[in-house]
Protein backbone atom coordinates (compact mmCIF):
# COMPACT_ATOMS: atom_id res chain seq x y z
CA UNK A 1 0.00 0.00 0.00
CA UNK A 2 1.46 3.20 -0.94
CA UNK A 3 1.34 5.73 2.15
CA UNK A 4 1.21 8.92 -0.30
CA UNK A 5 -2.24 8.14 -1.34
CA UNK A 6 -3.71 8.27 2.07
CA UNK A 7 -5.28 11.52 3.22
CA UNK A 8 -4.37 13.70 5.94
CA UNK A 9 -7.12 12.00 8.11
CA UNK A 10 -5.66 8.78 7.52
CA UNK A 11 -2.08 9.34 8.33
CA UNK A 12 -3.68 11.07 11.83
CA UNK A 13 -5.64 7.78 12.36
CA UNK A 14 -2.02 5.49 11.38
CA UNK A 15 0.37 7.48 13.70
CA UNK A 16 -2.25 7.64 17.04
CA UNK A 17 -3.52 3.67 16.57
CA UNK A 18 0.49 2.96 16.63
CA UNK A 19 1.00 4.91 19.93
CA UNK A 20 -2.19 4.20 21.84
CA UNK A 21 -0.52 -0.09 20.82
CA UNK A 22 2.57 0.90 22.20
CA UNK A 23 0.88 2.57 25.25
CA UNK A 24 -0.93 -0.62 25.65
CA UNK A 25 1.89 -2.69 25.26
CA UNK A 26 3.14 0.17 27.96
CA UNK A 27 0.78 0.30 30.47
CA UNK A 28 -0.56 -3.40 31.85
CA UNK A 29 -1.76 -2.06 35.88
CA UNK A 30 -5.36 -1.10 35.60
CA UNK A 31 -5.36 1.78 37.59
CA UNK A 32 -2.18 3.51 35.30
CA UNK A 33 -4.71 1.95 31.98
CA UNK A 34 -7.40 4.19 33.70
CA UNK A 35 -5.00 7.12 34.62
CA UNK A 36 -3.42 7.07 30.94
CA UNK A 37 -7.45 6.88 29.15
CA UNK A 38 -8.24 9.98 31.59
CA UNK A 39 -5.98 12.12 30.63
CA UNK A 40 -6.04 11.07 26.75
CA UNK A 41 -9.51 12.28 26.93
CA UNK A 42 -9.10 15.62 28.33
CA UNK A 43 -6.28 16.58 26.40
CA UNK A 44 -8.19 18.49 23.91
CA UNK A 45 -10.41 20.20 26.30
CA UNK A 46 -7.34 21.75 28.28
CA UNK A 47 -5.88 23.03 25.02
CA UNK A 48 -9.07 24.65 23.88
CA UNK A 49 -9.56 26.11 27.67
CA UNK A 50 -5.80 27.02 27.91
CA UNK A 51 -4.38 27.03 24.23
CA UNK A 52 -1.48 24.50 22.96
CA UNK A 53 1.44 26.03 24.73
CA UNK A 54 0.04 26.17 28.74
CA UNK A 55 -1.38 22.52 27.58
CA UNK A 56 1.85 20.96 26.57
CA UNK A 57 3.90 22.51 29.25
CA UNK A 58 1.46 21.27 32.25
CA UNK A 59 1.98 17.81 30.24
CA UNK A 60 5.86 18.02 30.73
CA UNK A 61 5.63 19.36 34.00
CA UNK A 62 3.19 16.60 35.24
CA UNK A 63 5.23 13.96 33.30
CA UNK A 64 8.23 15.13 35.43
CA UNK A 65 10.59 13.94 32.17
CA UNK A 66 9.33 10.99 32.37
CA UNK A 67 8.19 10.28 28.51
CA UNK A 68 7.35 6.49 29.78
CA UNK A 69 4.58 8.19 32.13
CA UNK A 70 1.26 8.59 30.70
CA UNK A 71 1.31 12.36 30.70
CA UNK A 72 4.61 12.23 29.02
CA UNK A 73 3.18 9.61 26.52
CA UNK A 74 0.61 11.87 25.52
CA UNK A 75 3.58 14.89 24.78
CA UNK A 76 5.49 12.84 22.67
CA UNK A 77 2.93 11.44 20.74
CA UNK A 78 1.64 15.11 19.59
CA UNK A 79 5.33 15.90 19.27
CA UNK A 80 6.05 13.37 17.13
CA UNK A 81 3.40 14.48 15.22
CA UNK A 82 3.36 18.15 14.97
CA UNK A 83 7.06 18.08 14.34
CA UNK A 84 7.20 15.02 11.40
CA UNK A 85 9.40 15.43 8.35
CA UNK A 86 6.59 16.01 6.55
CA UNK A 87 5.38 19.53 4.80
CA UNK A 88 1.85 19.32 6.75
CA UNK A 89 3.79 18.97 9.97
CA UNK A 90 3.75 22.70 11.58
CA UNK A 91 6.96 22.11 13.09
CA UNK A 92 8.28 20.45 10.72
CA UNK A 93 11.46 18.87 11.84
CA UNK A 94 12.12 20.62 15.45
CA UNK A 95 13.50 18.46 17.76
CA UNK A 96 11.53 19.82 21.25
CA UNK A 97 7.88 20.78 20.88
CA UNK A 98 7.94 23.37 24.00
CA UNK A 99 10.58 25.31 21.95
CA UNK A 100 8.56 25.25 18.72
CA UNK A 101 5.87 26.62 20.73
CA UNK A 102 7.65 28.69 22.25
CA UNK A 103 9.83 30.18 19.46
CA UNK A 104 7.62 29.58 16.49
CA UNK A 105 5.17 32.52 15.08
CA UNK A 106 1.43 33.09 15.02
CA UNK A 107 0.56 31.35 12.16
CA UNK A 108 2.32 28.21 12.94
CA UNK A 109 1.32 28.40 16.07
CA UNK A 110 -2.25 27.94 15.47
CA UNK A 111 -1.69 25.59 12.67
CA UNK A 112 -0.37 23.50 15.28
CA UNK A 113 -3.00 24.03 18.23
CA UNK A 114 -5.74 23.06 15.50
CA UNK A 115 -4.11 19.77 13.99
CA UNK A 116 -2.94 18.75 17.60
CA UNK A 117 -6.83 19.13 18.20
CA UNK A 118 -7.77 16.88 15.16
CA UNK A 119 -5.13 14.61 16.27
CA UNK A 120 -6.22 14.44 19.63
CA UNK A 121 -9.45 12.85 18.21
CA UNK A 122 -8.18 10.11 17.03
CA UNK A 123 -5.58 9.59 19.59
CA UNK A 124 -8.58 9.49 22.68
CA UNK A 125 -11.10 7.08 20.73
CA UNK A 126 -8.19 4.63 20.16
CA UNK A 127 -7.53 4.92 23.61
CA UNK A 128 -10.95 4.62 25.10
CA UNK A 129 -11.23 1.47 22.52
CA UNK A 130 -8.06 -0.12 22.68
CA UNK A 131 -7.11 0.49 26.69
CA UNK A 132 -9.84 1.95 28.63
CA UNK A 133 -10.84 -0.28 31.98
CA UNK A 134 -14.17 -0.62 33.12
Amino acid sequence: MKKSKQTLQQKRAEHALKRIKDADEKYKDKEERKKFVSYAESAPASILINGLGQAMATLLAQAKGNQEEPHGAIYAALKDWLCRDSTMAPYKGCKDLITAITEGDRDSYLHAQAEALSYLEWYKKFAVAFIKTD
